[in-house]
């Protein structure tokens, strides 16, 4: 369903160029169901972002690649045909709503919105399945928040509204944001049952970008049961090691690691992945110190020379790390791809 190809995407700002991911390549096939982690700053988002069409032009720029949709490549086409995609083909979630929503329009106008530029509906009927989109996600008197203003509800009441907005036209593929962080735990389970009845329906795709255990777990069942694409996005490996069928990892913009989920977790290659394997609390015995990566990613205004995570490598050995040129990513056996930096692939047991 969707393939992406040497996804480069840069920030071109007055202190500099932020190469934000760098020749980024994956394929999301029928029934597959991809984690994407990494810390933050590694690329993970804006990966999406890009596919989107989302990242600010300027300062954001897409350097190359291409990312296929059902013969689309979203990253070239027109932006006429790409805002008929996004919003009714791909919606998003996003994460904080207070900066999504528009202050000046009242909810009832912005949840219908979409109804209007994509399908054309007149107002009654735009206005009619906004109201009953609403109750859907569980606004309580629905409607009279219709003609209520942002400012006017909560923060998971805004969420909401978000969720609701991005379901309306029934999408193909669904990014959601972290789409219940701004929810508390008693109505998580009505916002997840919700994402699974639109599945049940539609069969509608889903790209994650989670940290919640929960979210993940249901979208995992989903996935058995209507056998539909997903990636899961999230800086914590613990995460996606029993939800995934595949997993990449990515620092500073790359990936440094991708294989099958049970290969990945059980014979991890790069120093990287072993770290954020190390990083994961419940594999600590209780009372002993929780094991951190040192220092912080790379600052990626600054032309990469050599192995980037070389500063940070505890786990293999700095001193063979590459130091002329970037490490490539080379498959090491079936289906298992690293980057091929004898530092970062040194001290495997």
């Amino acid at each position: 369903m969707l393939s992406v190809r040497n996804l480069s995407a840069s920030f071109h700002t007055r202190a500099g160029i932020v190469r934000a991911v760098r020749n980024v390549s994956f394929d999301v096939a029928p029934g597959e169901t991809l984690g994407i982690v990494g810390e933050s700053g590694s690329g993970k988002s804006v990966t999406c972002y890009s596919m989107m069409g989302l990242i600010p032009m300027p300062p954001g720029r897409i350097e190359s690649g291409s990312a296929m949709l059902d013969g689309t490549d979203l990253l070239h086409c027109p932006e006429k045909e790409l805002r008929s995609i996004r919003g009714k083909r791909i919606s998003m979630i996003f994460q904080d709503p207070m900066t999504s929503l528009n202050p000046y329009l009242t909810i009832g106008e912005q949840v219908a919105e979409p109804l209007v530029i994509h399908e054309g509906a007149g107002k009654k009927e735009a206005r009619d399945r906004a109201l009953e989109q609403l109750a859907l996600v569980g606004i309580p008197d629905a409607e009279q928040r219709m003609d209520a203003y942002p400012h006017q509800f909560s923060g998971g009441m805004r969420q909401r509204v978000m969720i609701a907005m991005a379901l309306i036209t029934r999408p193909e593929i669904l990014i959601a944001d972290e789409p219940t962080t701004a929810l508390d735990v008693t109505v998580q389970k009505q916002v997840l049952d919700l994402i699974r009845k639109l599945q049940q329906d539609m069969g509608t795709s889903v790209i994650l970008i989670t940290h919640d255990l929960g979210v993940i777990a249901l979208i995992r069942d989903l996935q058995k049961e209507l056998k539909f694409p997903t990636i899961y996005i999230t800086h914590d490996l613990g995460v996606v090691r029993q939800y995934a069928d595949r997993i990449n990892v990515m620092y500073a913009g790359r990936i440094v690691e991708s294989a099958p989920a049970r290969e990945l977790l059980e014979h991890p290659r790069h120093a990287y992945t072993r770290a954020l394997m190390k990083s994961i609390p419940g594999l600590h015995a209780k009372g002993s110190p929780l094991y951190t990566i040192p220092g912080l990613p790379p600052n990626m205004m600054q032309e990469p020379c050599g192995c980037s995570f070389r500063p940070r490598n505890t786990l293999g050995n700095p001193e063979l790390c590459l130091t002329d040129r970037e490490p490539e990513l080379v498959e090491i056996s079936p289906g298992h791809s690293v980057q091929n930096c004898p530092g970062c692939l040194a001290g495997n047991q």
